[in-house]
């Protein structure tokens, strides 16, 4: 593999400013971004007073910890622009997620909020290895989802040539990145499975294609899966995390030359861990779940968001911002799927949808070939237990979870009764892949 590692003349100062400096930066930004919050946003005015505290009692960044979280659902309540902190006049960009409702989590971002996004993610893809002049993949998913056009913007910004491709369509991606010769992708981890598996079929040394290294977010994965890639193409392939709420990626990202976990750009997002059963924060280096807070974003300030994310803080090492550790899992029920978030809700209202069918069912994750998988046992109805039936109603809802939540999935109409019932607490997922 090249060797990729960054001339530290081309680093943004603050990425290798001393410890002391980044938290002299983060407290002036956190007490800005705290008085936004609260002049500006109802909800945020009112949790804070009957928290019993203001934006003036911030005096140190550990102050932080006596004021308030911020969940998931505070976006869904306040649908579709309750939590903005500016006229919505002086929103550029709306992006939104769906939601276990129904209803889809909106976001949305100032034009400086649009400029510090794409400055972080040329930040994000230079500690990656890649340059200006370079040309780039884009494989990420263009629309409301943030990770298309995030990227997109990112790489333009770095000064590099995108390829704005988004996903599907997998013989052309593997046709164009034979033909364009692009020297790094920005993808889904188990989308790279996918295109790995179309070289073979078409005949290519995936070995011998232009990739110098890939970028993959948007869904856990392993390092067994990073040396699978790395082998397999003779590139590097490295972690990008992000998330809608607090920005899209490039919140944090690996650096080429130590592959460590990603650096938390911490000039713009303030992380904690706490235990996610008590709220309480937890030293650096201790598991828990991951929360952050904005520093920066105008439109969309977020204060104490609780990600449901499990990780722990590390030292920085390539730069003087703290690492995360990969993402081990969540704290919640969500499944993530080739990128896509989903909740055993969003399946449920489709079963129930879907004519011909009972509500009972049951989701099974299991591993087919090297991808994660997603089967959905129900139930037909009394009246519908004939093959026409149950092929009919099983092709509905596999076009309805397809449409409203994303992903594909396989349909296993049963007979009535033989969904397994509760004793109690639904189990409504059931993992059978392999334990890694």
């Amino acid at each position: 593999m090249k060797d990729l590692t960054p001339n530290k003349a081309d680093l943004d100062a603050i990425e290798i400013a001393s410890r002391d400096e980044i938290e002299a930066l983060q407290l002036d930004r956190l007490k800005w971004s705290l008085r936004h919050a609260y002049d500006n946003v109802p909800m945020y005015k009112q949790r804070f007073d009957a928290a019993g505290v203001h934006p003036d009692d911030l005096k140190t960044l550990a102050d932080l910890a006596k004021f308030p979280f911020t969940y998931k659902n505070d976006l869904r309540d306040n649908y579709p622009f309750g939590l903005f902190a500016v006229p919505r006049e002086q929103i550029m960009r709306l992006h939104a997620s769906s939601g276990t409702t129904g209803k889809p989590t909106v976001v949305g971002y100032t034009k400086r909020d649009i400029e510090n996004w794409a400055d972080l993610v040329a930040r994000s893809l230079r500690a990656a290895g890649l340059r200006a002049g370079d040309i780039v993949h884009n494989a990420y998913g263009y629309g409301l989802f943030t990770g298309g056009l995030g990227a997109h913007y990112g790489i333009e910004r770095l000064g590099a040539t995108v390829v704005p491709m988004s996903g599907g369509q997998t013989e052309k991606q593997v046709t164009l990145l034979d033909d364009f010769k692009p020297d790094g992708i920005m993808v889904t981890p188990s989308y790279m499975l996918n295109i790995l598996e179309q070289f073979h079929k078409a005949g290519l040394d995936p070995r011998a294609c232009s990739l110098s290294v890939g970028v993959f977010g948007a869904e856990p994965w392993t390092d067994a899966m990073r040396h699978e890639v790395e082998d397999a193409f003779d590139m590097h392939a490295v972690d990008i995390y992000g998330l809608s709420e607090i920005m899209g990626p490039g919140v944090a990202s690996e650096c080429v030359e130590t592959k460590d976990g990603p650096v938390i750009w911490e000039d713009h997002f303030l992380p904690e861990i706490i235990n996610p059963e008590t709220g309480e924060p937890v030293a650096d280096g201790e598991m828990g779940e991951l929360v952050f807070t904005t520093l920066t974003k105008e439109g969309l300030p977020m204060i104490r968001y609780r990600t449901r994310d499990l990780t722990r803080l590390l030292p920085g090492t390539a730069r003087s911002m703290r690492r995360m550790e990969k993402i081990t899992g969540r704290s919640d029920d969500m499944m993530i799927l080739r990128g896509v978030n989903v909740f055993p809700t969003q399946i449920e209202e489709q079963v129930i949808a879907t004519g011909g069918l009972t509500n009972h069912f049951q989701i099974e994750l299991y591993r087919s070939g090297r991808m994660d998988a997603m089967r959905v046992h129900v139930e037909c109805a009394s009246d519908s237990t004939d093959e026409a039936s149950k092929t009919a109603a099983a092709r509905m809802l596999y076009k309805r979870i397809k449409d409203v939540v994303g992903v594909s999935t396989e349909i296993d109409v049963k007979d009535p009764g033989e969904v397994v019932r509760s004793q109690g607490k639904a189990v409504r997922v059931v993992d059978n892949r392999p334990k890694e």
